[in-house]
Formats: C-alpha cells, structure tokens, sequence
C-alpha cells in the first residue's frame, strides 16, 4: 500500500468540486465516511472545499484539474488511486455555459467548449474509473446533469441544453451495458440552483429570485441518498426542483400564458 494511503473503501471523486453543487456534494458524502477526491480547475477554491471537509470531520483531498484535458485527467486519476484508493462513487458536477447562447450570437467555439465541459469530461472521467468498478463487480456514477437535460428549457440555450440532454443518453447506456457488472449510474436533473452558473446568464436573476431556488446543500442531500441505497438498487434518472418553481413560470410566459395579477413571478 502506497504510504500515507487513506484505508477506506468508501472513496467519492468529485470533480466541478470548488463550488457549487460540487461543493456541498463533498461536504456531504464526507459526513456520511467517503474519503473525497475533489477536482476542479481553481486551487484556492479546492482548497476552501478541503476546508470545510476537514471542518465537518472529514478527509479531503484535492486535484487540481481540467476535466477537458484528457492528460491532466489521467494524471489525477492516478494520484487519487494512489493517495486513496479506487474510486467507488463518481459524481461528475464540472459545468459551464456562456452567455451569448442564442443563435443570433452564437460562437462555435463557446459552443464547443461548453460541450467539451458539459459532455466529454463526463465520458473522461467516467473511463477511467469503469476498469476498477467492473473488476470489483460494483461503482456508482453520478452525473450532475440538469432541468434543461430533462426537458427543453429556452433560458439554458442551444450549447447547454444539447450538451445536458446528451447525458441522458450516455447514462442510458451506461445502465444498459454496465449494469451487468453492479455498476449503476443516474442522470440528476436538479431545477434551478443557487450557484455561480446563474451570473452567466443574459439576464441573471434577483436576489429575492436567487432565495427560492434550491441550495446546493439540498442538492447534495439528493446526492447522499442516492450513495445510500443498496447495491441491488438503480436510480436511473432523478428531478428534483424548488417548490417554487421559475421554469414553470418562464415556460408559461413563453407560451403566452397570462399571469395573475398578484403573482410576483418574473420569468428572465
């Protein structure tokens, strides 16, 4: 065993790790005795994630990483089994979008890198942990996808939507061929969330907007329950939005739906 080698079997890599639904998804699986790698492309960020990991009693380690760069992926691949262990749970958060999104602005190149970022890192990451999962006949893959990979959602535009609507089907096909091998995977589709992806929108929304989404903590709750249910058992694909839901209210407007006049809803 490689010195100063975490012992747990229980080994969570995060990646998108520094922020966000990453962020508390780390914090979280911690609690509940995952030794968590965390990913992202931002030191000082990873290091505050390390932080509150070890504040809340538990053990963190962090790799800096372009999760759009097949090298840097291999290498901290590499130093997580190293440090500590084969990963169990992969739990894939790393997510971007631009804010010329429309057709009428589109970039190709903005639209390549947030698919490389939304997409091709998932299927990156997700190759390098399958060998071990399937030698030990169990993994679990989690892929941090979104309302708009569910359902088509205008406000998400042409390069996110697609992106995030591709992992429903590179999940599908996980479960299909992987599953066999006691590998599981789920495409989690959260509603809007309170993270800094939000800032990328044309019109970001108000703070009394940002007050009903969902926080990220409550995100990684899903994320926990997910990680506790037996082997036996395959969340597939999961949706979970706030009770006060915007979508709603934007695809209403969309559709020339009139509102009450007492509804303060106000679709961006």
């Amino acid at each position: 065993m490689p010195e100063n080698r975490t012992t747990t079997e229980k080994v969570a890599w995060i990646t998108g790790a520094g922020s966000g639904i990453g962020q508390a998804a780390a914090v979280r699986l911690a609690a509940e005795g995952y030794a968590v790698a965390l990913s992202g492309r931002r030191a000082e960020q990873l290091e505050e994630t390390v932080r509150l990991v070890e504040q809340a009693g538990g053990t963190a380690l962090a790799v800096v990483m372009d999760a759009t760069d097949q090298t840097a992926v291999d290498a901290a691949h590499s130093r997580i089994e190293d440090k500590l262990g084969p990963v169990t749970v992969l739990v894939c958060s790393a997510g971007t979008n631009v804010a010329q999104r429309w057709w009428s602005s589109l970039d190709p190149d903005d639209f390549s890198r947030v698919v490389e970022t939304n997409l091709t890192s998932v299927t990156r990451c997700v190759l390098k942990v399958l060998p071990n999962m399937r030698e030990r006949g169990d993994g679990q893959i989690i892929v941090v996808s979104s309302w708009a990979g569910w359902r088509y959602m205008s406000v998400a535009g042409a390069a996110y939507a697609a992106s995030k609507t591709a992992l429903a089907s590179l999940v599908e096909s996980l479960n299909d061929q992987q599953g066999r091998y006691g590998i599981r995977a789920t495409h989690f589709c959260p509603g809007e969330v309170r993270t800094p992806i939000l800032l990328t929108r044309p019109v970001p929304p108000s703070e009394q907007e940002l007050f009903r989404m969902l926080a990220p903590e409550q995100v990684a709750d899903a994320v926990a329950y997910i990680t506790a249910l037996p082997a036996e058992v395959c969340i597939n694909e999961l949706v979970i939005s706030p009770t006060h839901n915007r979508i709603y209210a934007q695809n209403s407007a969309y559709a020339g739906t009139p509102e009450p006049a007492s509804d303060d809803r106000s679709p961006q």
